[in-house]
């Protein structure tokens, strides 16, 4: 992984920025702080700009026939999406879909060639705003070798956080996430101390620090155990409830389905839908049908779930099945045509199709 403020340029001449969405320093090349949680007294005294800013829409992100292209590859095409302020939304796609160009762009850490973005009402490029902001990207990256604490106050002092800010709000946020206790004090260990789990979490709190009021995870539950994910979904749904905005990119659907409130699938960097999750799941047609047997189906009743007449997929699961009916199959002749076939039914009904289907 990338190291904590690596610099990454792009060629249309955009101003140079850090993939964890601070403004680059103007050097030769990311270094830790010589004093580990020592800041320049304009830092100390600076105000979190998130602090002050005035909401100008009720639209978090609004992104408008955005496009991007990498050589003869197009990474992004004609993307335009509005996310209001206070939703989670998650931004879903296979690998390879754009969801990181497109998180990218917002960041103003590469430009696009087409198209314009706004966050929090403001031009995506407003140093303003970007303070308002906080990203985790996804190439988890931290100063190896710097004590834990010392890491978060010097991204805290980025953001405009003095130290006894930062150290109030490390604190509450390594206890929130069991990173800190009366038996152990994660703070103190050096970064390469720690699990990759806990690394995680640690760069997720440094995303927090500054209580953003625009939350963006590119794939944030990546290589997390089911008990650290979980810590995580918890807090995206306490940051929903304190109104925060938090946008988050994902290949994992049910992740989305359970978290948010609205999504864009995007797929080889089209738009393919977007609105709020049910009514996603609306538009993707009403021929998802479930069935459970008796006994798991076989011989006549398993070649009416493959009939392509009647079925235009299914996945069995041992008694259960899931499928969508063919295109002007009804239904009910499916059901016919299940009894028909000797089929033993316990449960037969139309369902909403998930969001991976």
């Amino acid at each position: 992984p990338a190291a904590a403020g690596e610099e990454r340029r792009d060629t249309g001449g955009a101003e140079m920025r850090t993939e964890t969405g601070h403004a680059a320093p103007k050097m030769a090349g990311p270094a830790a702080p010589s004093h580990p949680g020592r800041v320049s007294r304009r830092c100390r005294s600076a105000r979190p700009r998130s602090a002050i800013l005035r909401p100008m829409t009720d639209l978090a992100i609004d992104v408008r026939g955005v496009s991007k292209r990498y050589d003869q590859h197009v990474a992004v095409r004609e993307l335009s999406l509005q996310v209001p302020r206070g939703m989670v939304y998650g931004l879903l796609g296979p690998n390879g879909a754009g969801k990181t160009t497109t998180i990218r762009m917002l960041l103003d850490i590469i430009a696009p060639d087409t198209g314009t973005i706004s966050l929090l009402g403001r031009p995506h490029g407003d140093r303003t705003v970007l303070d308002a902001v906080g990203y985790l990207p996804e190439e988890r990256g931290l100063y190896k070798k710097m004590k834990v604490r010392d890491v978060l106050r010097f991204l805290g002092a980025l953001k405009g956080l003095s130290q006894a800010d930062a150290d109030r709000r490390i604190d509450a946020w390594l206890e929130r996430l069991q990173l800190k206790s009366e038996a152990k004090d994660w703070s103190t260990a050096k970064v390469d101390e720690l699990s990759r789990g806990m690394q995680q979490k640690v760069q997720f709190t440094a995303t927090l620090l500054h209580d953003p009021e625009l939350v963006i995870l590119d794939e944030p539950f990546s290589g997390l155990d089911p008990i650290n994910a979980q810590a995580m979904k918890d807090t995206v749904v306490a940051l929903r409830e304190a109104g925060r905005t938090v946008i988050f990119s994902t290949h994992i659907m049910d992740n989305a389905e359970r978290l948010c409130d609205a999504v864009c699938i995007v797929s080889r960097g089209e738009k393919v839908l977007d609105g709020r999750v049910a009514d996603v799941k609306a538009q993707a047609g009403t021929r998802a049908v479930s069935v459970t047997f008796e006994t798991t189906p076989d011989g006549a009743v398993l070649d009416v779930l493959r009939d392509p007449a009647l079925v235009a997929q299914a996945d069995l699961q041992g008694r259960k099945v899931e499928l969508e009916t063919a295109p002007g199959a009804d239904a009910s002749r499916l059901l016919a045509a299940l009894v028909g076939a000797g089929a033993s039914i316990e449960s037969f009904s139309r369902v909403q199709p998930s969001l991976h289907r």
